[in-house]
């Protein structure tokens, strides 16, 4: 009888060891299970932070689309530019002492939509041009508004050296918005001393209102400016204008640092209103040219 119970209690405990082995083996088991699954193929899981980061640049853009629905509610909409083909270019040549530059940390980035009130088109397309050189080194002044953008020959207007301007006239006064100029965007050149200013005087003597001024020496004699230098790009240069009304645009520059003391005009563009609709803001006029001849600092408005 003893021996009987002692068979007994002995294969009790065998059978109670054999159970807790494999309750083990289950264990961990699952365990492997559960790592495969969280990182199949590696032997350490995935990070929280890695696995649920979004994109670097979704909080842009969402930031960008809610500027556009803001824009929608508010009546606006970007303006409608079409940009010429880029085209290859050589790395910026070394540039002077005296020019000075603003590199921004999206340079060579597509630049954003530029809201303006809906309805604004290019108002200089096809407008008459005039000019401080009546006879240009290469091509015709009507080429400054044809809507040929392209970095390539034939496609811009050569004036001679020194202090130049181009004019273009809207026929009637109108809000203006913004205004693109592109001066030669084969080559990542600077032009100096460039100055854009608005008008309803086509000799550019009474209400003389001035968007753009990089003259920082005062050597085109229309005042020191605050706004700097730039490297041509096929995007050209984008300048607000706040709803200004005028019939004038004018545009002077002074030659580049591509070696020569040339200025060319590919386009420009006016983006306005042709029938108003919205009352336009409005900048403090000065004098023009005779005042400025003084020394005196216009008002600019910067980008």
């Amino acid at each position: 009888m003893i021996t009987a119970l002692t068979r007994l209690g002995i294969l009790g405990m065998i059978v109670l060891l054999v159970a807790a082995l494999t309750a083990g083996t289950d264990t961990q088991t699952r365990k492997a299970d559960a790592t495969a699954a969280v990182a199949p193929g590696s032997a350490k899981a995935i990070p929280p932070a890695t696995a649920t980061s979004a994109p670097a640049n979704a909080a842009a853009e969402a930031q960008q689309a809610g500027k556009m629905e803001k824009a929608a509610a508010n009546d606006l909409a970007p303006l409608p530019i079409e940009l010429p083909r880029p085209v290859p270019q050589p790395t910026p040549k070394p540039l002077p002492p005296n020019v000075r530059v603003q590199i921004l940390p999206n340079q060579w980035r597509p630049r954003k939509p530029f809201l303006a009130p809906k309805g604004c088109v290019n108002v200089a397309r096809g407008r008459r041009v005039s000019a401080s050189d009546n006879e240009p080194v290469i091509g015709e002044l009507t080429m400054i508004t044809d809507g040929d953008k392209a970095g390539c020959d034939g496609s811009f207007v050569e004036l001679g050296p020194g202090v130049q301007w181009v004019q273009i006239d809207l026929s009637s006064a109108m809000p203006i918005h913004a205004i693109v100029l592109w001066h030669d965007h084969r080559q990542p050149l600077v032009y100096h001393d460039v100055i854009v200013q608005i008008s309803d005087d086509k000799d550019f003597i009474e209400n003389v209102r001035t968007i753009f001024n990089n003259d920082h020496d005062n050597s085109a004699g229309l005042g020191i400016g605050e706004d700097w230098g730039y490297f041509e790009t096929n995007e050209g240069l984008l300048l607000p204008a706040k709803g200004v009304k005028a019939r004038y645009v004018r545009l002077y520059s002074n030659g580049n640092t591509g070696g020569d003391d040339l200025n060319r005009y590919t386009e420009v563009e006016v983006y306005g209103l042709p029938v108003e609709a919205a009352k336009p803001a409005t900048l403090s006029p000065h004098r023009g040219r005779q005042h400025l001849a003084g020394g005196a600092k216009p008002p600019v408005t910067s980008l």
